[in-house]
């Protein structure tokens, strides 16, 4: 994977440009699994099964990928504690929790219009 290196440019930060540094990290967090993850982490930190039956419907290679990336990205850490079997755990870090604020803003909406999506859709789909 190649990856676009911050010049410091207003360009590297515009999401609109195919090729900014910007849109490539909000791509990389903007799927459903990163923000169920993010919102799952929360304030905790949990181990790799915690997390996997903290979201329904993810499977373990989506898990394992979408750790991976949060984790390149700076938004969670990975402890590896040296025991046998070796226990591993997740938890948000500053820029993490920064975003599930905004996460947390995403669910709130989601509450309020809930209901009036689904009257929109019933309209629509009649």
């Amino acid at each position: 994977m190649v990856t676009k290196q911050f010049s410091g440019s207003p360009e590297d930060a515009d999401l609109r440009r195919a090729d900014s540094l910007a849109r490539e990290i909000f791509s990389d967090v903007a799927n459903k699994w990163a923000l169920l993850i993010i919102e799952a982490v929360g304030e905790s930190t949990l181990r790799f099964s915690e997390l996997r039956n903290e979201i329904e419907g993810i499977s373990h290679k989506m898990l394992t990928q979408n750790l991976r990336m949060l984790e390149r990205n700076g938004l969670v850490d990975r402890t590896v504690h040296p025991t046998v079997p070796p226990r591993v755990e997740y938890a948000l870090t500053e820029a993490g929790r920064g975003l599930r604020r905004t996460v947390d803003g995403m669910c709130d909406w989601t509450h309020q219009y809930l209901g009036d999506i689904e009257d929109s859709r019933r309209r629509f789909d009649a």
